[in-house]
């Protein structure tokens, strides 16, 4: 229908012959809007409202699923297996069900506080293993292991990824602000003091008892290689990771080298030299082992299995730090440092290289780093150890204070 009101041309639809519409009813209906328009009452139809039907709010689990997915092929596979595990252990469990509306400032804090007291009771059932275990007669079966206490650093780890997945509800319309965000939500973290064995006396007091553990274990459970297994993280500086990949095919005792080929950095993938001492180990290591062909593992369990981070703490260096810490005590001398753990003994390699004199391009090499700062904070350390240190040291590592190897595996002569 078209005619003009108000100085404008208008056109009205009404509608489909379906609807009852006919050239006659629509020439009435003419008739009568032209009659509106003389008499000034005529208003253009209002369109229809449009009805959106509403939208439903997702859940946390629905809405972290889809964001996991989204990002997930631009993560490297680590990262990728960190953050599903932060979803799958931490968050989901405690927010799934929540929609995201409900998850407030207040919530967010609940969640903290909840981690933390999951975090002591783990602590004190880990605490109560570790007693029960040293009680054990030899051999008694192990209990097994409680789950390990997160850090405060581990906890805020879980908070960042929740603040992060909360950004995306916000950009998205869902939240009017992130209630993770800001620094009061996370815990204060303290950073782990820097330990790590960089006496020639600490270095043979853990060597010592991790051969006399060696000598002492029954017959079924030796050939595991505590000793040479300690030494080539405290020797050559492996990750405790590269360590448990390390194959005999890697190891190339002539040329005094091994090669880490399975390592979580590019850089880590290197060349490491070996030092006498650590050579005279593996030497007697490889002569000891039930298995050393190319694909054999150089440090596998007893079953023949490829050992991990858990296996390596617990089996191998915290009874051989007990067992260096007593007989430290019973000669009246000072305890191995506290917080000593098989990433630290990385450390003692760095140590040890820095102590020799090595170039600081050198030693990042060797331990795969391509961050100068820690070296150089080993540099700053390494400025206030004496000349006296350094040669025993020296004379440590280059053998001449080593046991001949196949010879008293156990005693390494500890440097006055």
């Amino acid at each position: 229908m078209r005619f003009r009101a108000g100085a404008k041309r208008r056109y009205v639809t009404l509608g489909a012959r379906a609807d009852g519409w006919t050239r006659e009813k629509a020439a009435d209906e003419l008739t009568y809007v032209l009659g509106q328009v003389q008499r000034g009452e005529w208003q253009p139809p209002r369109p229809a409202p449009v009805i959106e039907e509403p939208v439903e709010e997702p859940t946390f689990h629905e809405f972290a699923s889809r964001w996991f997915d989204g990002i997930a092929p631009e993560l490297a596979e680590k990262t990728r297996v960190r953050y599903r595990w932060q979803l799958t252990n931490h968050l989901l469990p405690f927010f799934a069900r929540h929609k995201l509306a409900a998850i407030t400032v207040e919530e967010v804090d609940r969640y903290r506080r909840a981690k933390v007291r999951e975090a002591q009771t783990r602590r004190a059932a880990v605490d109560a293993w570790h007693k029960r275990c040293e009680a054990l007669r030899d051999g008694e079966q192990r209990p097994v292991r409680p789950e390990r206490p997160m850090s405060a650093a581990s906890i805020n780890g879980t908070i960042t990824r929740l603040g992060q997945i909360l950004e995306e509800a916000v950009e998205y319309g869902h939240l009017p602000r992130n209630p993770a965000r800001g620094k009061r939500r996370r815990l204060k973290a303290s950073k782990s003091a820097a330990v790590w064995l960089d006496r020639a006396d600490q270095i043979a007091a853990l060597l010592n008892a991790a051969g006399e553990l060696e000598a002492d274990c029954r017959a079924d459970r030796r050939g595991i290689g505590r000793r040479a297994l300690l030494a080539t993280m405290a020797l050559g500086g492996l990750r405790v990771g590269e360590l448990c990949a390390l194959r005999w095919r890697h190891v190339d005792l002539a040329a005094g080298r091994l090669r880490v080929v399975d390592s979580k950095t590019d850089a880590g993938v290197r060349l490491v030299d070996l030092l006498p001492a650590l050579r005279d180990e593996l030497l007697a290591h490889k002569a000891a082992s039930a298995s050393t062909s190319a694909d054999a593992l150089v440090f596998p369990t007893l079953g023949g299995r490829p050992r991990d981070a858990n296996n390596v703490r617990e089996r191998v260096l915290r009874p051989v730090l007990r067992h260096a810490n007593a007989n430290l005590e019973r000669r009246a001398l000072s305890p191995l440092p506290v917080g000593v753990t098989c990433h630290k003994l990385r450390h003692t390699f760095a140590s040890i290289l820095v102590a020799l004199g090595e170039d600081p391009r050198y030693v990042m090499g060797q331990l795969g780093h391509t961050d100068p700062a820690f070296t150089l904070r080993l540099y700053t350390h390494a400025m206030r150890r004496d000349d006296g240190e350094r040669e025993r040291l020296r004379a440590l590592v280059q053998g001449a204070d080593w046991a001949e190897t196949g010879r008293n595996a156990g005693a390494v002569p500890i440097a006055a």
